[in-house]
């Protein structure tokens, strides 16, 4: 094998290890300098870059959600430098006065604690990571600059402390420390199936019943509702972001936050929670505010053309605006009137009346991408089954059918999987409580029941949540004297039609009027009233379904891509290249995944100067590359692959100076990459194959210490988390792996741990976990592709130590190989691609030069005959078969690195030559 570029890129070991954002090089120069030092120092400068690298982490996880009309913002459009320096003068400010007025300076002994609490307790370790490795992983760094804002904040928040809030701070703007720090390990977040655990009760906001709570992507926040201490009815405007990162809570401020409420409505945007109308005291409200998380301020909205006042009324976000629908006064008055609020002009626009729905309160609506559809509720005729779903784009209404509807209610749960809406629980004034529910379907104005059997008991002001494939309804009340409080709940499939029920063993005690939230694998419940009245405590629910199948399986089904219409291809260009948009970055031993929705991604790689964290997305649409999130660790020589989720799984690689034991998950539909479980073992240049059962194995490479690893471990998706499986028989790297028609997996060929090309082969059985042994191939080789042909034979071509033109076809029935046809141009660091019209195209690759030659593989014939050329000659680069099916080759060396890509147009399935 050829190590070219290791030299080359050997320099970067710096700027990879410190896996910072845009500002790391600096960050990172600044901690060696610092290096060595009796005292270590960080200036106000040094830390409002800290402070960047910290908000950057939160922003990439922050949710974006599909229906916003523009792409996400940078971290720059949401947050100046100046309120950058101010979230850092705060903190000082804060550690200053611990210091000064109450003689309680913060000690590193509570600094180490908090790392060490935060390591133990967090609930997203993956992002916890990335935090970490976004301060270079320096745990003075840590304590400083991550550690010293949360205990300050957690010490203010003491009632003792709380006139220390009220004193003009100053502070130095560079605190020396002498003190020797420890980086913890991160241990926590395992999410066991069907397990409680509860959250944090330190630093919690009061209790409260009939708030509200949205899901930012790394916190939850609640705010407003009621309190009834000492038996007093109190309204609040207060309340506080719980960090799953970190397991702690933060109060949001209440500078020109809205007038204490309840029964209100808040949707978050991405950027904002807003929050709107409600009772306080028993008087409805108009008003509102947005609130921002990051910044820690409120803005009110505006009251011109808003709808009249109310509570008991719904609100979505479309993506653009939010829209609020129905709701009643204490009258009663009910309403079938609503209002878009547009938070970018802060303005108003009427909803249409014309077709709406009767007027109503204590509905539900969801969001469906195009319309909102209201349901349930009552009125001045009681409990209404009917329903409508309303159009903002032509501002009408559109009734929904009530044949097989489920009977009227109140007090309900309602959400949206994406295809259907469900409605499930609540009651049927005056007295019948319900464990019925339906799906409605709004492509064929359809519903259909929910399954009673084993459902959760009736109940009503219970919570449901949406978790991608189940609903999880929990908690909640029924009639008596005193009326049963439930901590009880059930998860329902749609696709099945049937119910599982909800752990009890941990789960929070019974409750209603709390919230439930959806992190992404949790589900958290918080508040409400329980047996003594209204609540501060919760609980995270751990959902981990569906269980993967172990053994030979049935393939789980891939998300599938959007189709795209086959262009048909000028006449003359059938088995030629075309040149199509340059990638924005030249790179080689990079990776290519055909994403779910089309785009072709391609991540990592290596420059002429640096190893890339950078990624793009193809579009065959449009022929033009966009960039998209990148990773927090640049990378070559790894492995990319499409999860059963939709999520592309990178494992390893070079950072430019040695193994990577680093993972990260990319998700398409918020374009950001989140740091999954680390592989047990460091390695590059080994193999990833997704098994039926929805694992991905990986195996042999290269580890740190640049031995040849005859290791293997399996990903489990669900876990995050990596486990050890049965050795390879011969230690390997640079080999191939593919999943055969029976679920075993083939490895075949690569360099041994003598450093030689070896002939060995073996088959890996998901069943058993176990290596075999299987025929050797007829030249030893590494280098070389496998393509799994349409008759389950697999085919091999190229490779080995010098480039080989020899090809093998391996039969699984009788485990040997034979030889086939030969390439017409030797070739090693090429690629090969199975066309639609059951051809090979191979492509590329170098032997002596990098070559433009391109061949196709008859299987028919076991014969190979070239095809049109590329228009530059490359290796090292990807090949990617599209929906449309051409043939996507992107970057590569020739022997400078590339930018350019171009498309094949397949050829029918004729002969074809060209003499050379």
């Amino acid at each position: 094998m050829r190590q070219t570029t290791t030299v080359a890129i050997g320099v970067l070991l710096l700027a990879a290890t410190a896996s910072l954002t845009s500002i790391g090089t600096l960050l990172a120069l600044s901690q060696h300098e610092l290096l060595g030092r009796p005292q270590r120092t960080l200036t106000l400068q040094e830390r409002v870059l800290y402070q960047r690298a910290i908000e950057e982490v939160y922003w990439r996880h922050r949710i974006w959600l599909k229906e916003n009309a523009n792409p996400k913002p940078s971290l720059d459009a949401l947050m100046s430098q100046a309120q950058l320096e101010n979230k850092v003068k705060d903190y000082l400010g804060n550690s200053q006065a611990l210091a000064n007025y109450c003689q309680r300076p913060i000690t590193a002994r509570q600094l180490q604690a908090e790392m060490d609490r935060m390591a133990h307790n967090t609930r997203q370790p993956e992002v916890l990571q990335e935090l970490f490795e976004a301060l270079g992983n320096d745990p003075f760094v840590i304590a400083e600059c991550f550690a010293r804002p949360t205990v300050a904040e957690r010490l203010l928040a003491h009632s003792k402390f709380e006139r220390v809030k009220q004193h003009s701070r100053t502070f130095n703007e560079t605190i020396a420390a002498g003190a020797n720090y420890t980086l913890p390990t991160i241990s926590g977040g395992a999410c066991i199936e069907d397990a409680w655990t509860s959250t944090e009760l330190a630093g919690a906001p009061e209790p409260r019943e009939l708030h509200t709570a949205v899901w930012t992507g790394t916190e939850m926040i609640v705010w407003g509702g009621d309190d009834r201490p000492g038996g007093k009815f109190v309204t609040l405007n207060t309340g506080a972001r719980y960090n799953l990162v970190t397991d702690t809570w933060t109060a949001t401020s209440t500078v020109n936050a809205p007038s204490s409420r309840y029964i209100h409505t808040a949707v978050w945007t991405g950027s904002e929670m807003i929050v709107w109308g409600g009772n306080e005291n028993f008087a409805p409200l108009n008003t509102g505010a947005r609130y921002n998380p990051a910044l820690d301020t409120w803005t009110p909205t505006s009251t011109t053309n808003a709808p009249s006042a109310r509570a008991g009324h719904t609100a979505v976000w479309t993506g653009s605006e939010m829209i609020v629908w129905g709701g009643g006064t204490s009258g009663p008055t009910y309403f079938n009137t609503g209002g878009r609020y547009n938070p970018s002009t802060n303005s108003w626009t009427p909803t249409s009346m014309v077709n709406a729905p009767d007027s109503r309160e204590n509905l539900t609506a969801v969001w469906t991408g195009s319309e909102m559809i209201v349901w349930g509720g009552a009125g001045q005729n009681g409990a209404a089954n009917t329903g409508g779903r309303y159009n903002p784009g032509t501002d009408s209404w559109t009734a929904t059918s009530t044949m097989n509807a489920p009977e009227g209610r109140v007090d309900f749960t309602g959400v949206w999987t994406g295809d259907e809406m469900i409605v499930w629980g609540g009651f049927h004034p005056p007295s019948s409580l319900l464990n019925s529910g339906g799906r409605y379907n709004p492509s064929t104005d359809t519903w259909l029941p929910t399954t009673t059997v084993n459902a959760p008991g009736p109940r009503a002001v219970h919570t449901a949540v949406w978790t991608g494939d189940e609903m999880i309804v929990w908690g909640g009340n029924a009639f008596g004297i005193p009326p049963p409080l439930f901590n009880t709940g059930g998860r329902y499939n749609p696709v099945t039609d049937s119910w599982i029920a909800t752990s009890t063993t941990d789960a929070p005690a019974g409750r209603f009027r709390h919230t439930a939230v959806w992190s992404g694998s949790k589900m958290i419940v918080w508040g409400g009233f329980g047996q003594n009245g209204p609540s501060n405590t919760g609980g995270r629910y751990c959902v981990r379904s569906p269980e993967p199948c172990v053994g030979r399986c049935s393939p789980t089904p891939r998300p599938r891509p959007t189709p795209h219409q086959r262009p048909t291809p000028p006449p003359g260009l059938n088995g030629t290249w075309t040149l199509t948009g340059s990638l924005n970055t030249g790179r080689f031993l990079h990776t290519a995944t055909l994403l779910p929705n089309g785009l072709v991604m391609v991540v990592g790689g290596i420059d002429s100067h640096n190893t890339l964290r950078s990624a793009e997305l193809y579009d065959p649409a449009s022929g033009s590359w966009t960039s998209t999130g990148s990773l927090s660790t640049g990378r070559f020589r790894h492995t990319a692959t499409l999860l059963a989720n939709g999520k592309v799984l990178v494992a390893g690689g070079d950072f430019g100076n040695g193994s990577l034991s680093t993972a990260e998950l990319y998700d398409p539909t918020t374009g950001t990459w989140t740091f999954t479980g680390s592989l047990n073992i460091a390695r590059q240049e080994h193999t990833a194959t997704l098994l039926p059962g929805g694992k991905v194995l990986v195996s042999g490479g290269r580890d740190i210490t640049t031995s040849v690893s005859a290791t293997a471990e399996l990903y489990d998706p669900l876990s995050g988390t990596w486990t050890a499986t049965d050795d390879l028989n011969t230690a390997r790297e640079v080999h191939t792996a593919t999943l055969l028609p029976n679920g075993e997996v083939l490895v075949a060929g690569g360099i041994d741990n003598t450093f030689n090309g070896t002939a060995s082969a073996e088959l890996y059985d998901p069943a058993n976990g176990t290596w075999t042994v299987t025929g050797e191939l007829n030249t030893a080789r590494a280098g070389h592709t496998a393509t799994l042909l349409a008759n389950g034979m697999t085919l091999v071509t190229g490779g080995g130590g010098d480039s080989l033109p020899t090809t093998e076809l391996y039969d699984s029935a009788s485990e040997t190989w034979t030889m086939t046809g030969s390439l017409n141009r030797a070739r090693g660091e090429h690629t090969a691609t199975l066309l639609p019209n059951g051809m090979v195209l191979v492509a590329g690759g170098l032997a002596s030069t990098f070559s433009v030659l391109a061949e196709l593989y008859d299987t028919t014939s076991g014969t190979w005959t070239f095809t049109g050329s590329l228009n530059i000659g490359r290796g090292g680069h990807t090949a990617t078969l599209l929906p449309n099916g051409m043939v996507l080759a992107a970057g590569g060396e020739a022997p400078t690195i590339l930018t350019s890509a171009e498309l094949y147009h397949a050829l029918p399935r004729v002969r074809y030559s060209e003499e050379r």
